[in-house]
């Protein structure tokens, strides 16, 4: 089950953070702070897959954006990482090249995206036009 996505930067400010179960809001930034320090401090050759505390981390470079996904033990990386990537892919699809500054000036239609492809920390849909459509249609009413 994913327990967490976080998008950070390169210097560690978040910018898009989706729970999926309770965490207190004063633990959030104390967790998402180390969490993300050992992740940036991470090379390149390194493994995607960190355990951490009570998780499992997989996380992605794109960029300058880190896209961080917290994972319960039973939870397979590898489909959790191609995840990753697939929100991503879909994010270049509807913003034509997604960026961070995107990312943050919209990020209603992120958490729709999201939202779209995981319920209640379980992946729901990996399709990216079944994914968009939502969306389009309300872009199409919001134009019309």
């Amino acid at each position: 089950m994913i327990k967490f996505l976080l998008m950070v930067n390169k210097q560690g400010q978040t910018r898009l953070s989706k729970y999926y179960e309770q965490v207190e809001l004063g633990k959030r930034a104390a967790l998402e702070a180390d969490m993300v320090r050992g992740c940036l401090a991470r090379r390149k050759e390194e493994c995607s897959f960190v355990e951490y505390k009570d998780y499992k981390l997989v996380y992605r470079q794109y960029a300058a954006l880190f896209i961080v996904v917290g994972i319960t033990e039973n939870e397979n990386e590898l489909s959790i990482y191609e995840l990753v990537h697939n929100f991503v892919e879909v994010l270049d699809k509807y913003f034509s090249r997604v960026s961070e500054l995107d990312i943050m000036f919209n990020l209603d239609k992120v958490h729709i995206i999201l939202d779209e492809m995981i319920i209640n920390g379980h992946i729901v849909e990996t399709n990216k036009n079944r994914i968009l459509a939502p969306l389009l249609a309300l872009d199409k009413m919001a134009e019309g």
